[in-house]
């Protein structure tokens, strides 16, 4: 698991986003959120601070998950970080 945190927060750095960022936490905030969900995809935002805020798209399968992306809207900008591409 560990592994996947690491590349959350990679692909976050990756982006741009200078703000302080937890992979881990992430992923347990997404599996929190998607608990009991139908299969299918879905948006939620999350505020992190007053002033930042992320969005996340997610696909809800029988027994896992796909992260597609992660918009993060901050007084810096809005960083886009898209994990379905390679």
């Amino acid at each position: 698991m560990e592994a996947i945190y690491r590349i959350i927060e990679e692909k976050i750095a990756q982006s741009g986003y200078t703000g302080v960022v937890d992979g881990q936490e992430i992923y347990d905030e997404i599996c929190d959120e998607i608990e009991d969900k139908e299969n299918g995809s879905y948006i939620f935002m999350s505020k992190k601070e007053d002033d930042i805020f992320f969005e996340y798209k997610i696909d809800v399968m029988d027994d896992e998950f796909n992260l597609s992306y992660i918009d993060i809207n901050s007084p810096q900008g809005k960083f886009h970080i898209d994990f379905d591409a390679e």
